[in-house]
């Protein structure tokens, strides 16, 4: 336990990796009904963590250069984590009444690949697929069995055979997000480009059976993208709204109605993360170089326009974000990976963010006696009750 007591009646829960090397644990925390966090546990996610290779080195947060490293289908009741370090996937089963409480389902399973560094449930959450950054790269799917665990799915291991190392190296030239597309017929991975190629998406078809194409294709981003980083679905658009920290966003519409865009954003640093608030409309774009959250509005032709910023001290390097609906309001909740915290935001309304707390997660983890380093800190998904 990292408190000394857990809350009896939680609205939901938030998830998040620690990324060690020596051992990779999941830490959960109780989201009260006014959105506060309470640190609740450390489960061991039954692999380890690893850390990308910078231009400084094994140095700096986000060492997975990217979005989904953790992630809750709240259908099926199941989270799953990424072990970089192990080159495994992880499935757990979630109490719905006190989703603190995690349990293994089956035994962590191979990536197929290595460093895996995202992961995508699919509507229903009966299939979860994983895309994998390092020299071994690609992405490889699964069956959600609540007493096998993950069960691979035949035909859906396709490798991209980048030119990559393990760990990989980047961000730029590196792999960062897998998702399914709305309809559930596409699988979506965001490569980022370098300072001489733009990136791009690769797509896979998705069969009945699960199976995906033998080919993959390619998804430009409009002229002017550079690096597409997280993918956040617009809903009910066949459409995504993707960070690029060489420019601010794109817009990559796959409807055919021509709506992509590369939107520069004047002061940017590097705005990698994103997500999504139902009760606002708006998409909160995080830059970790400026130590601010964008929110972002799209109207009918998805033409964004930021309406409000939001700040968070210096230094707090904010990363993976999610955000969660508690008795009919949303909280956003962001890692702020160097200052070992989570950040929580109000969002009582559109570009009316209020921070309304910090949540400290060294003090609590030296207490519980578990290795916290900012640099390795990861991930960010939701769970709420019913």
């Amino acid at each position: 336990m990292m408190t000394p007591s857990s809350l009896r009646r939680p609205a939901g829960a938030v998830y998040f990796i620690t990324n060690e090397p020596q051992e990779n644990m999941i830490i959960t925390a109780s989201i009260d009904t006014d959105g506060t966090l309470r640190l609740d546990r450390a489960v061991a996610a039954g692999g380890r963590g690893l850390h990308g290779v910078t231009a400084n080195g094994n140095t700096g947060v986000d060492g997975l250069f990217s979005q989904g490293s953790v992630q809750v289908s709240q259908k099926a009741n199941v989270l799953a984590v990424v072990n970089p370090g192990s080159n495994t996937i992880s499935l757990f089963s979630i109490d719905p009444s006190k989703p603190t409480n995690i349990s293994p389902l089956g035994d962590p399973v191979s990536s197929e690949g290595e460093f895996p560094v995202s992961l995508a449930f699919n509507a229903d959450g009966s299939r979860l697929c994983a895309l994998n950054g390092g020299a071994i790269n690609g992405v490889n799917c699964f069956s959600v069995d609540k007493n096998l665990g993950l069960v691979p799915v035949p035909g859906s291991l396709r490798y991209l055979g980048y030119n990559q190392t393990t760990p990989a190296n980047g961000p730029p030239g590196s792999l960062s997000q897998i998702i399914f597309s709305e309809d559930g017929s596409k699988l979506l991975a965001s490569y980022k480009g370098t300072a001489n190629t733009p990136g791009y998406l690769v797509s896979w078809d998705v069969q009945k059976d699960g199976s995906l194409s033998a080919q993959h294709s390619q998804v430009a981003v409009a002229q002017g993208g550079m690096v597409p980083f997280s993918l956040t679905p617009i809903p009910k658009q066949n459409a995504f709204f993707v960070t690029d920290p060489g420019i601010g966003y794109d817009i990559v519409d796959l409807s055919g109605k021509g709506r992509d865009a590369a939107v520069t954003v004047n002061g940017q640093m590097a705005t990698c993360w994103s997500t999504y608030s139902p009760k606002t409309g708006n998409y909160y774009a995080i830059d970790v170089g400026g130590n601010v959250i964008r929110e972002v509005h799209l109207d009918g032709n998805l033409k964004g326009s930021i309406v409000a910023t939001h700040s968070v001290p210096a230094g707090t390097s904010p990363i993976d974000s999610a955000v969660a609906t508690i008795r009919g309001k949303d909280y956003l909740y962001v890692l702020g990976a160097n200052a070992t915290s989570v950040e929580v935001f109000a969002l009582s309304a559109p570009g009316q963010a209020k921070q309304i707390s910090k949540v400290d997660i060294s003090g609590p983890a030296r207490y519980a006696q578990i290795p916290v380093h900012a640099a390795n800190l990861q991930g960010m998904a939701t769970y709420m009750t019913n």
